[in-house]
């Protein structure tokens, strides 16, 4: 695999309007994206995205290369949900396991209708009172045994369904006053408390991915979370023993704008999967990975490694 191969395997694409950029076309083509993110503006109606979708899909690829396309979105319910249909349900109205379960089947049957096969969901982070997730209505509750058996019924259903499900946002989201999409986070919860009450729950929700948060968490490091190799790679992977695909929250978010040389940070973390906002910055990403992969400024293996996981959940997932 060529050194833009490898790093386009490594990053989601967004991108504008209803239909396939020629420039996209192309990058998939060439085997330099992972795969795409849809957003609301991507959305006219479930039949049109799924026109979108198999379109994508059937776009050739180099040989090796030619598992299917991961095309995610954001389908959480309540306030954050990107196409029509279900979950039906905000997480907190969730109120059982047989309701969540109930309402993940139904969202994987959404999301297949339109091609989408990885869901940015469930939420798994543990709210607390007057937070952000509270004021949101994106939790499935403030209890952390509550939130791992509501989430992993959700995810039992989704998956089950043949949509991959995402726990989100490592190492806990839960105890935030504000969203990192506007403006930088600092959650000062104790390496006990991150343990003993929010980290459970992305082990717990047994999904095949794990989104890490752009917040910053004083007691593990002083770097955004996704950008902290204490966080990635030895609090998610090595206490914690998750063996799926690492990704991360928008890497053009407000929260990072002050943070320097991110992609390399990002990277070196132990992110798998890298999402942004804009097909601007994800052809940026591509072209600077590469550069680095080629003047031997970024681990070869450790590369090959992430890619060989994206690839193996790829080619679990429908088209």
């Amino acid at each position: 695999m060529t050194s833009i191969q490898l790093a386009g395997q490594r990053v989601v694409f967004a991108f504008d309007g209803t239909d396939i950029p020629g420039n996209l076309r192309l990058r998939i083509q060439r085997g330099e994206a992972a795969g795409v993110l849809l957003f609301g503006a991507n959305v006219s109606s479930v039949s049109q995205v799924r026109s979108l979708t198999r379109r994508l899909q059937a776009i050739h690829r180099p040989p090796g290369l030619n598992v299917p396309l991961l095309v995610m979105t954001d389908q959480e319910g309540g306030q954050v949900k990107r196409l029509p249909g279900a979950p039906d349900r905000a997480p907190p109205q969730m109120t059982s396991t047989a309701i969540a379960h109930s309402e993940g089947g139904a969202t994987a049957r959404t999301l297949l209708a339109a091609g989408v096969n990885v869901d940015l969901a469930p939420v798994v982070d543990v709210a607390r009172a007057g937070s952000q997730m509270e004021r949101e209505g994106r939790s499935f509750g403030s209890s952390t045994s509550t939130v791992i058996t509501r989430a992993r019924a959700f995810t039992a259903g989704l998956q089950g369904g043949g949509v991959a499900a995402t726990a989100k946002h490592f190492p806990g989201f839960g105890a935030a006053s504000a969203n990192t999409d506007a403006t930088a986070v600092v959650i000062r919860s104790s390496v006990a408390t991150l343990r003993r009450i929010d980290e459970p729950p992305f082990t717990g929700a047994r999904t095949k991915l794990v989104m890490v948060s752009s917040a910053v968490y004083p007691a593990l490091d002083d770097a955004p979370a996704l950008l902290s190799r204490r966080v990635v790679t030895g609090e998610l992977r090595g206490h914690l023993g998750f063996r799926g695909v690492t990704v991360t929250d928008s890497l053009n978010a407000g929260s990072l704008v002050r943070e320097s040389s991110v992609l390399q940070r990002a990277v070196g973390a132990g992110d798998d999967l890298l999402l942004f906002t804009t097909y601007q910055s994800s052809a940026h990403a591509v072209e600077r990975l590469a550069k680095l992969l080629h003047a031997g400024r970024l681990d070869r293996r450790a590369a090959q490694a992430a890619v060989a996981r994206i690839l193996a959940l790829r080619s679990t997932l429908r088209r």
